[in-house]
């Protein structure tokens, strides 16, 4: 009965208290009698329980009240409320998981705010509903970065859409080494090393089923080449290249983020209405794809190789709407 009651004070102190909200003893003592079977808890008795609290290592704060009146609160939390705030918001527009997953996680963190604190995290944001239902993810990250972490070799059958709209699992057996997590553009990716082909592979993770550990693997890895310039996806391009724009000056602030640090910016001399930035890229099908969506935004001015090679990816989407 006394671990019962000091767990009950325990609960209600954080559930009702924070920094700008105090409780007195004989708010707890209404309610021990309210929602349990302790009535005649003595003010003595909850003051002990509350000493054992804090020689236990809970932060009470003790104040003082009107008519000397003792209040208590619980402080020293591990997450503030504008910490649980961000993650709240972080998991209510995470595509990958579904509505229940995301309640269940949120009550999670509620469990660490008082009632004052909860009812700030209410999500306010609103997200574009477009799109197919997520998968479940979670189970996919929980075993990898356990087989990641015990340097264990990982089998998976891999999935890709059909015609039909329907995902198709194939029957491919799969021996490869898991060594890292990637989040890229809103998915998750998993690097891993193929002794097949004695190179790095990149597979997405809600893509992959039928997860299963293999033996242990603790080779030493080559290590893989970091980006020298900007890249559209986590695949590797064919080669990097310098790369010259003349771009819209819309399009300025987000050329330059999305190009990184290699890019620098000046004045078109002959437009004002536009600038040139220069960065290196690295060069593929989906890097033309990726100036493909500025449209008339973005021209690509140098290197010449670059340009012709964008200049016929555009004809090949030209000859589709030739009868128009």
């Amino acid at each position: 009965m006394e671990h019962e009651r000091i767990i009950r004070i325990l609960d209600y102190l954080r559930r009702v208290t924070d920094d700008s909200h105090s409780v007195t003893v004989r708010d707890i003592q209404a309610h021990l009698a309210n929602t349990t079977n302790l009535r005649d808890v003595s003010a003595l008795t909850i003051r002990r329980d509350l000493e054992r609290l804090e020689s236990q290592g809970v932060d009470i704060k003790k104040t003082n009240g009107p008519h000397n009146t003792a209040l208590y609160s619980v402080t020293g939390k591990k997450f503030t409320v504008g910490e649980i705030r961000f993650i709240v918001d972080s998991l209510s527009i995470n595509k990958f998981l579904s509505a229940r997953q995301k309640q269940e996680l949120i009550h999670k963190f509620e469990g660490m705010c008082s009632e004052s604190e909860i009812r700030q995290l209410i999500s306010r944001i609103e997200l574009n509903e477009a799109g197919r239902a997520p998968r479940d993810l979670l189970g996919n990250l929980d075993k990898l970065h356990r087989l990641i972490s015990e340097r264990r070799r990982v089998h998976f059958s891999y999935g890709k859409f059909d015609s039909a709209g329907n995902i198709r699992y194939d029957s491919k057996p799969r021996d490869v080494l898991p060594v890292k997590v990637i989040y890229v553009d809103e998915r998750f990716y998993l690097r891993c090393w193929s002794e097949e082909t004695g190179a790095f592979r990149t597979y997405r993770i809600d893509r992959m089923k039928n997860i299963k550990a293999g033996d242990p693997d603790r080779r030493r890895l080559p290590r893989p080449e970091k980006p020298e310039g900007f890249v559209v996806n986590v695949f590797e391009p064919e080669r990097f290249e310098r790369v010259t724009f003349r771009v819209k000056r819309y399009l300025l602030d987000e050329m330059l983020e999305q190009l990184g640090h290699t890019a620098s910016s000046r004045d078109d001399f002959d437009d004002p209405g536009k600038v040139i930035i220069r960065a290196v890229c690295g060069i593929n099908t989906q890097f033309y794809l990726w100036v493909m969506r500025y449209g008339d935004g973005v021209e690509i001015t140098s290197p010449s190789d670059v340009r012709r090679a964008f200049s016929d990816e555009l004809k090949k989407v030209s000859a589709l709407y030739a009868d128009v």
